[in-house]
């Protein structure tokens, strides 16, 4: 071929690649930051819950010892409520207009969501953290105990939130729980077993361990999500200081199907059921999205950036929004970003 024949194709073929990679567009984009000035510096912050009729955000600024309350109309802080020691994860009961959040002391606090006045404490061992919620039983399950509380075990405590009482424990053998998903249509629970690097399988019905599955492709497993059409659990594993894995279960068998790159210290993960997509939130920096093809196989999306440990996040089918909790670190502010699925 002639040379400057040759140039000209290559040269039209880098602007063909280049317009076409424009023409993509990000699987999400910010649409919003809400600022959080009072929140001392410190490299944590923990789960979110949602109050979808009254447009209000419950945080959990762990530096602060505290649990913020946004109005996401309003794009600020409305309320601050105090007096916690290590706040983790939080249940909002719409119904009865309550909050439900554990306290990593070894407690699981009760709060009323209109005065934010504190009803009572349910006692659980330390290291009260991680939770599920099953909420057609109105059932809430808390992951607490372990090496942490001086136990060889952990807990799954039970507790009914409409008495607001725990109702029993579940006891694994294992060091410590993470993140752990209901499916409601099997009346199953799935929770990490971090240091086993195991998956375990509760029947709720049975208030039982009845199974583990073992992660052959990745360690390290904190973070769930569940896909429930389509018999998917997707497994996000923190392997190294900056790389981990997301893993694909099909529930069905218990097998991994898949494996796929993601960033390390994710801590959140959420299944999109209108687009098939999986959002996983991490403290490299970045959010993680993956799209489910026609194929059933998933693939990753363009990563979007975030701040560094912006590690929890929660996605609302309702109001079609992810929401990335960013710590105080640095010259890094603590905020939240929320930020629209395209």
């Amino acid at each position: 071929m002639n040379p400057r024949l040759l140039v000209m194709a290559v040269f039209a073929l880098l602007l063909s690649l280049l317009a076409g990679g424009a023409r993509a567009e990000p699987p999400l984009t910010l649409v919003q930051t809400i600022e959080m000035p009072d929140v001392p510096a410190g490299p944590y912050a923990d789960h979110m819950a949602l109050d979808v009729k009254g447009q209000r955000l419950f945080t959990t600024p762990q530096a602060q010892k505290a649990v913020a309350v946004l109005d996401l109309r309003a794009g600020r802080v409305v309320h601050t409520i105090r007096r916690f020691v290590n706040p983790h994860a939080i249940l909002y009961r719409e119904d009865r207009n309550r909050l439900f959040v554990t306290d990593g002391r070894g407690a699981l606090v009760v709060l009323d969501a209109g005065s934010y006045r504190r009803i009572h404490s349910i006692p659980l061992e330390p290291n009260a953290d991680s939770i599920g919620y099953d909420s057609r039983t109105g059932t809430l399950y808390v992951g607490n105990g372990g090496d942490e509380a001086g136990k060889p075990y952990s807990l799954l405590s039970i507790i009914d939130t409409a008495v607001e009482a725990k109702v029993g424990d579940i006891r694994i053998e294992t060091p410590a729980l993470e993140a752990m998903v209901v499916s409601e249509t099997q009346q199953r629970l799935y929770v990490n077993m971090p240091e086993d690097h195991r998956i375990g399988i509760v029947d709720l019905e049975k208030r039982a361990l009845i199974d583990s599955w073992a992660l052959n492709l990745a360690r390290r497993n904190d973070a769930l999500a569940l896909d429930a059409e389509h018999h998917l659990l997707y497994v996000g594993c923190n392997e190294g200081d900056v790389r981990g894995s997301l893993v694909v279960v099909d529930t069905q068998t218990g097998k991994e199907v898949q494996q796929l790159p993601l960033g390390s210290w994710v801590d959140s993960m959420f299944y999109d059921p209108r687009r098939q997509r999986i959002y996983a939130s991490t403290g490299i920096g970045a959010v993680f999205s993956y799209q489910r093809g026609a194929d059933g196989l998933i693939a990753p999306l363009p990563s979007i950036d975030t701040a560094v440990m912006a590690r929890t996040s929660l996605f609302s089918p309702d109001l079609d929004r992810l929401f990335v909790m960013v710590p105080r670190l640095g010259w890094t502010s603590a905020k939240v970003l929320v930020l629209k699925p395209q």
